[in-house]
């Protein structure tokens, strides 16, 4: 019963590995997610085609009691419900586990909202956005102030919704504990709580410990990562075939044999020795060591700086466009992106391949092409009434006469 992105996300991710995922969605105008960004000739978003990849679409008003009451049926059957309303939605509407328990007590609830289900924040709307802040995890992204070492402006965020997304790999992960601990638990269903602004928490390393005994308040670094040198993003020369466009690589080269290495490939035996020879020695000279980096790659192009790495073995990566993603011969090779056919049947060709990302991690005997693309709206609501409800087609149809189903 998830909508947009992190219930979704988790769906689709335990749908990936072969979870029956039954997507209930509002009639006529479904998940908001549909048309979402870019739409594609039919007017539907071809991210929505990714997120509900081998899902099926029921779609039922919640609003209504009938409807509510086909959702718990649904729900008695089911082994997960999925779900990122507001804390309390569920129990308005007599969806809660205290109201399903009784019926499946092997139900498990994962329950993905801003700051979880309890607390003094629990009732508050929490978009991934301003549960990023919240985390501290907003703050540490961007630009330096020399005088404070706080922001110099705004944050820096990623055009992404990190939030939603690492929310819903944690409602999975949850999800797939949650079952586990059941068949130890006598089959006992639980309740997996899931707050964006912790999920980012979990991410945030040893930001919360170093404060906690050092009183290090860590804030960003640009490019770089505090405390571990070298590794950044450093210029190049332009690509002869885009030269207004700048080019940039990354090197990660904190390791201290690599270090070394690294240096004696750019002619810099000056800056190895003991003084340079573990990561907190380099971090008192990360200035001397960043600008002598840069001052090599500004001499190169990205595919030069790439060769040289590579054969010195120092890791290196370009700073790429979705284009040349979607061109890689690593990525192609390894199956990562997958072209996923949507039908239609009213264009002459009978629809479309949407290329899409694959399945991960990559496990044995599990196939990384998915099902099928995101469905239509409602495209499976008769098929999982009938074989999961018994419902006949007149039930069916005069549920639909009331717009209780669409």
């Amino acid at each position: 019963m998830g909508q947009l992105i992190a219930g979704p996300f988790a769906g689709q991710l335990l749908g990936q590995f072969g979870a029956e995922i039954i997507k209930v969605e509002p009639p006529r105008i479904g998940d908001p997610l549909r048309v979402w960004r870019e739409l594609d000739v039919d007017g539907t978003s071809p991210w929505f085609r990714s997120i509900a990849r081998n899902k099926k679409s029921v779609a039922i008003d919640l609003r209504k009691p009938e409807g509510r009451e086909l959702v718990k049926q649904l729900a008695i059957k089911s082994d997960v419900i999925i779900e990122n309303f507001k804390p309390g939605t569920l129990e308005r509407w007599g969806l809660g586990p205290a109201e399903l328990h009784p019926h499946n007590p092997s139900l498990i609830f994962t329950r993905v909202s801003g700051y979880g289900q309890t607390g003094p924040w629990a009732p508050r709307p929490g978009y991934a956005s301003v549960c990023e802040a919240e985390s501290g995890f907003r703050y540490i992204n961007g630009f330096p102030d020399t005088q404070s070492g706080g922001l110099a402006g705004p944050p820096v965020r990623p055009n992404i919704s990190l939030g939603d997304s690492i929310a819903g790999l944690h409602a999975a992960f949850g999800t797939v504990l949650a079952l586990l601990s059941r068949q130890k638990a006598n089959g006992q269903g639980s309740t997996v709580d899931v707050s964006i602004v912790e999920s980012m928490l979990n991410l945030m390393e040893g930001i919360i410990p170093e404060f906690d005994r050092k009183g290090k308040m860590r804030g960003p670094s640009g490019s770089s990562v505090t405390g571990i040198v070298p590794t950044n993003a450093y210029p190049c020369l332009p690509d002869p075939s885009n030269p207004s466009i700048p080019s940039y690589i990354v090197i990660g080269a904190n390791g201290d044999t690599i270090y070394t290495r690294l240096m004696k490939t750019i002619g810099r035996d000056d800056l190895t020795g003991p003084e340079f020879q573990q990561n907190h020695h380099r971090v008192q000279k990360q200035g001397i060591i960043e600008q002598a980096i840069s001052e090599w790659t500004s001499k190169h192009t990205a595919d030069e700086v790439i060769d040289t790495m590579n054969i010195a073995g120092v890791p290196v990566g370009r700073v790429v466009t979705v284009k040349e993603v979607v061109e890689s011969e690593q990525l192609q090779a390894r199956g990562s992106l997958q072209d996923v056919w949507v039908k239609n049947d009213e264009l002459p060709e009978g629809g479309w391949n949407v290329k899409m990302q694959g399945t991960f991690p990559v496990l044995d005997g599990v196939d990384s092409q998915p099902k099928w693309a995101g469905p239509e709206l409602g495209q499976h609501t008769d098929d999982v009434l009938k074989v999961d409800l018994g419902l006949s087609n007149v039930e069916l149809q005069k549920l639909r006469e009331s717009s209780i189903i669409g």
